[in-house]
């Protein structure tokens, strides 16, 4: 049996949280998080974006460790098995790994609620010291020791499977034993504290010229006099003889103490000895089990208990010398005051970020365990989906009530903060202002000062404790009854039948965009830390080749420069993977690939949601497949091409297009330049596939959106020109009518009220969703719009270089060689293009504004406010009755209209995110949330998940800000924001970190609690004209974009200094570039981002179909 393989080890908390790395210092400056704010932003395409195929060979079913069994009860034990040896395996390189790097998570600088960043639980009553509850429990067997126990269990099948002639009630014995001598020591130890306290010798004195008793007896040392009658009083002051009493009775119990302890060592010894092939192998695993899964709870505990004690004993000696002082009447009321409204203070601040520090830890109140009486147990008669939908009302009903629990929460710590602020500044203020026998002598309000800091002090320790233990509780969790609770996190769907475990539920609620920890590196372990750097680092200095040789960068130069870059990569990259970290990757790792062969068993599909929300759903592979079968059938957007592929046919289209491009050649509508940008190399073409992804929008029912991928195929080329020609000049004249998002829109509508004055209490608002959007109409339709619509806007009959009718030829290659397969057949497109290439929605804007014209005509003469967000339509009408507008959109229908929308009218109306109320001529809004799963849901994103994240919270704050007419909705949002990012994992520390600093932009730190509604008011309006600031920053980087001076680059990324990186990447690239005359900053834009490759989403999605056509 090997010591290393078989040792238990202190475990890691399997709550999959994404991690904040200690390493990257600089993510939580001031800088960093300015960057958001500062910068414009491009729009993201995440379809587009996703297409970049990664390797996932390593992530292929292996031998390291995994046994694939054929029924899910060893399944179970399987994934228990790696979980208990990978937390129990250190190797002397990993050990040296965590010594020179320690993970930690910093501590946030925050001025409402602190943070403290140790992961932390506690059972302890808030207002007690503890009490005198001794660990050592001789008649009782403790929990994790238990036959019952599956922790316990297997460690002892691991030692009777090595050894034959061991039981496992021999191993049993040895652990209580083993626990007993442990459970005593500890209090002994506390013991030892008590007389320390008791003699006045718990803390050296500090130098004062107060002479002051010294001894304080602790609470537990008084109740221990009484209880063995050797004191009457618990006065603060005892006599000589008492005291000598009192250190008597305290050693007496250390010599008991002492000899239990031996007495315990004896038995295990005895017990050791009968044991004839007992190895000290065996022994230190069973030692090592009864530390991680008992001991470390009760010295956590213990830990409490000496720093209470420590804060008492400080405490009860500034008291006595404040008295000694000799106070009079309102200085001792002051102090009292003062402390009282501080312990009030802390108490509430503590309690609000416990509250918070739940739904991290998915630890629901036991008050709301009500809410799920209503789920019917599952048996053969009940569907589990039903079960399923049971259980996400539950998630959004607890997550609310949560919310609600917070916002009383930080109600009272707002009310705290102030009762405690007014207290101090009266004090103060009476001593400046000299009010008679009001003043405070320096002596006194130095005592003051230590005493409130020892209390903050006292707080911050119990609340790390009760931390602890929810951290505790989720891995000891064949023990805490709270995980039989329906918790917060929900970010999978099931609309099947599965037997997948709960440890593989849990991984798959993160959602696809969790990333597990440094993948590449764990399954690299035979690789140097040289080698896997070269990996990560190949695709940023491929990409700066590229760069450097489009821009004809001297090769010296350009070789000076990657090698500077490269270096600095390497430096702040090389690093070990820190052995907690590394077997957490393994376990997720192993977890994923026993995901992966329960999908195949059970014929499960897994995908990500259509709504680009953070949500998986898991379906029955046969009818996922059979419902997308069915779309495709009825669907009169795509028609069959070839039922066979035959490799002939794609190259005799690819010669077609090159024909047509050489056409438009020689007559000399495009020139050589653009003849051989275009020109389509058939050796670098993919052939695009279709897959589909579920729409659950509507309740009870899954429907299909077909996904179409783009990069590399026949008509990318063609596309990405043709956007690049069309956007710019589009969007300029749409600007009057578009929508930038929901800032852009509510300033718009408060204008349309409070400056144009045009609300009346009969305004209706009618929104128009657009449901073929991107499959409008026939492509020579769409072509002939485009036309018609460059011959309206254009003052000549070309754009840049390019006459109408020459865009209009490469328009028609475009859309006609649009071709993916499905399966074993091969489709083109009748209708639009792929919703992966930007060019579709920049012709579905041109075809919607030909088309809207006729509204925007007769709105125009009205003054109503009319707008476009994508598929989205708006606007308000006076004119008439609803029945009158009602008739007036039929006849945009009955022309033989090839668009098909969905319409509301009413004065209460929902558009974007944005809730919408006319009442009776006053305006009212607040963020909408769509579906039960959408509102705690994160966006879905790819790239790097935290920093994308990170960018999406900023911007959902500020989008509550501008879209919450009242403070009480602006809280609400709020609230709900922060219990998003931790039900997903995010610790409490980015979600502080961020929300403080977006009060602090503006230094309104007391908005975050205030209610005046002034406040709220020019806060709201600092926020309008920060938008407006960030579209000119926005405006400026598409300019950059269009006029192909902007260079994005990026890297692969697992841990490390990345803002750092990024840092000096930029300063050697302004050093080496500040006068080039294109790549200098003036000239140039350069955007350098970190990718992360193995996202769930990317190991678990299977997007690509398996019969892949070659």
């Amino acid at each position: 049996m090997n010591s290393n393989k078989n040792k238990v080890a202190e475990g890691f908390d399997d709550i999959f949280d994404i991690i904040d790395d200690a390493t990257d210092t600089l993510e939580y400056t001031d800088e960093e998080l300015n960057r958001y704010f500062l910068s414009g932003h491009l729009p993201s395409m995440v379809s587009e974006e996703e297409e970049e195929t990664m390797d996932d060979d390593i992530f292929k079913d292996d031998d390291d460790g995994v046994i694939i069994v054929e029924t899910m009860q060893p399944e179970e034990d399987v994934v228990l098995s790696q979980k208990f040896s990978q937390l129990s395996t250190h190797t002397e390189d990993e050990q040296k790994s965590d010594a020179t790097l320690k993970r930690r998570r910093p501590s946030a600088a925050s001025s409402s609620p602190d943070v403290h960043l140790k992961k932390t639980k506690t059972i302890i009553d808030d207002d007690n010291e503890l009490g005198d509850d001794t660990t050592a429990e001789p008649n009782q067997i403790p929990m994790y020791l238990l036959m019952t126990d599956r922790w316990f269990l297997h460690m002892a099948q691991t030692i009777t499977k090595a050894i034959s002639s061991i039981h496992i009630h021999d191993i049993q014995q040895l652990a209580i034993l083993m626990h007993q001598i442990a459970t005593v020591q500890i209090d002994r130890y506390m013991m030892k504290v008590y007389l320390h306290s008791v003699q006045g010798t718990l803390k050296e004195p500090n130098y004062t010229p107060i002479e002051i008793n010294r001894s304080v007896w602790p609470i537990q040392v008084q109740s221990l006099m009484l209880t063995h009658h050797k004191s009457t009083t618990s006065m603060e002051i005892h006599t000589e003889e008492e005291q000598a009493t009192c250190e008597q009775l305290l050693h007496q119990h250390l010599q008991d103490m002492k000899e239990k302890i031996q007495d315990y060592e004896q038995q295990l010894n005895a017990k050791k000895q009968t044991l004839n092939d007992f190895t000290s192998n065996a022994e230190e695993m069973i030692q090592s089990y009864v530390q991680a899964y008992g001991i470390k709870q009760l010295k956590i505990k213990r830990d409490l208990k000496v720093a209470l004690l420590n804060y008492h004993y400080d405490s009860e000696l500034l008291k006595r010398q404040y008295l000694h002082e000799q106070p009079n009447e309102y200085q001792i009321q002051i102090a009292k005051t003062i402390s009282d409204t501080k312990r009030e203070l802390e108490k509430a601040r503590r309690e609000l970020l416990e509250l918070k520090y739940r739904v991290f830890y998915n630890r629901p109140l036991p008050s709301l365990d009500s809410i799920q009486v209503s789920i019917p147990k599952l048996d053969d008669n009940n569907d589990q989906r039903s079960i399923d939908k049971y259980e996400k009302i539950i998630h959004r009903n607890k997550l609310d009530a949560m919310a609600i629990k917070i916002l009383e929460a930080e109600t009272k710590f707002y009310q705290c903060s102030k009762i405690f602020d007014d207290e101090l500044s009266t004090m103060w203020r009476n001593h400046r202002e000299l009010v008679k026998n009001k003043g405070m002598p320096t002596q006194l309000t130095d005592i003051i000062n230590q005493r409130l800091t020892i209390m903050s002090d006292r707080w911050r320790d119990i609340y790390i404790y009760r931390i602890q233990c929810f951290s505790l509780a989720s891995y000891y969790n064949d023990i805490d009854p709270m995980l039989e609770r329906i918790g917060f996190s929900s970010s999978l769907l099931i609309d099947t039948s599965h037997r997948l475990i709960p440890e593989q539920l849990k991984l798959l609620n993160r959602g696809p965009t969790y990333v597990p920890p440094c993948q590449l590196s764990i399954s690299s372990l035979n690789q140097s830390i040289d080698d896997i750097i070269k990996k990560q680092y190949a695709s940023l200095k491929h990409q700066l080749n590229n760069v450097f040789s489009k821009y004809h960068v001297n090769i010296a130069l350009s070789m000076e420069i990657q090698q500077k870059i490269s270096d600095t990569f390497t430096n702040l990259f090389s690093m070990p993977v820190p052995s907690k970290i590394q077997q957490r990757g393994l376990h997720e790792k192993h977890l994923v690939q026993s995901i992966r062969f329960a999908f195949n068993k059970q014929n499960l599909i897994l995908r990500r949601t259509a709504d680009n929300k953070n949500t998986f759903y898991l379906g029955n592979r046969k009818e996922f497949e059979a419902k997308a079968n069915d779309y495709l059938m009825k669907s009169h957007d795509y028609i069959v091409f070839s039922s066979k592929y035959k490799c002939n046919e794609l190259k005799e289209m690819i010669e077609s297009m090159n024909e047509l491009l050489m056409r438009l050649k020689t007559n000399k509508s495009i020139s050589d330049n653009v003849y051989h940008r275009l020109l389509i190399d058939a050796s670098k073409v993919k052939l695009p596939y279709l897959y589909f992804l579920p729409d659950v929008s509507i309740e009870n029912e899954i429907s299909m959106v077909p996904i179409i991928t783009s990069a590399y195929s026949a008509t990318w080329k063609i596309g990405k020109y043709l956007n690049d020609l069309l956007r710019p000049f589009v969007n300029k004249i749409l600007q009057p009518t578009t929508f930038r998002d929901e800032p852009d829109f509510m300033q718009k509508l408060l204008q349309y009220v409070h400056i144009d004055k045009r609300l009346r209490s009969t305004t209706l608002f009618c929104t128009l969703q657009i449901s073929n959007y991107y499959a409008l109409d026939l492509h020579q339709h769409m072509i002939d719009t485009v036309g018609c619509f460059l011959r309206d806007n254009l003052s000549s009959n070309k754009l840049e270089q390019l006459t109408i009718q020459t865009i209009k030829n490469l328009l028609h290659i475009y859309l006609y060689y649009n071709i993916f397969y499905y399966k074993n057949q091969i489709y083109k497109m009748a209708k639009g293009s792929p919703t992966t290439m930007a060019l579709s929605e920049t012709l579905s804007t041109i075809y919607l504004f030909v088309w809207e014209s006729r509204i925007t005509k007769e709105l125009r003469s009205k003054n109503e406010l009319f707008g476009r967000y994508k598929d989205q339509i708006f606007f308000t009408w006076n004119n008439s009755n609803e029945k009158e507008l009602c008739r007036f959109l039929q006849t945009l229908q009955d022309k033989d209209s090839p668009i098909q929308f969905q319409q509301r009218i009413a004065s209460t109306v929902r558009f974007l995110n944005v809730h919408i109320d006319n009442l009776k001529g006053e305006l009212s809004t607040r963020i909408y949330h769509q579906s039960m799963m959408g509102k705690y849901s994160l966006p879905y994103v790819v790239g790097h998940s935290k920093q994308a994240h990170s960018d999406r919270f900023q911007s959902a704050l500020i989008r509550a800000v501008c879209c919450s007419s009242s403070l009480d909705d602006f809280h609400l949002e709020l609230v709900t924001l922060e219990l998003t990012c931790l039900t997903n994992g995010y610790s409490l520390q980015f979600v502080e970190t961020q929300v403080e600093h977006f009060f602090g932009y503006f230094h309104a730190h007391e908005m975050r609690y205030s209610k005046d509604p002034t406040m709220y008011d020019r806060f709201r309006k600092n926020w309008f004209s920060y938008m407006t600031m960030q579209y000119q920053l926005t405006d400026k980087l598409h300019q950059f974009n269009d006029k192909g001076q902007l260079i994005q680059l990026n890297y692969h990324y697992e841990q490390g200094p990345r803002c750092e990186f990024n840092e000096q990447f930029h300063r050697l690239w302004s050093h080496y570039f500040h006068q080039h005359p294109t790549l200098s900053k003036e000239k140039t834009k350069v955007l350098l981002t970190s990718k992360q490759q193995y996202s769930l989403n990317t190991l678990l999605a299977e997007e690509k179909p398996a019969n892949l056509i070659q």
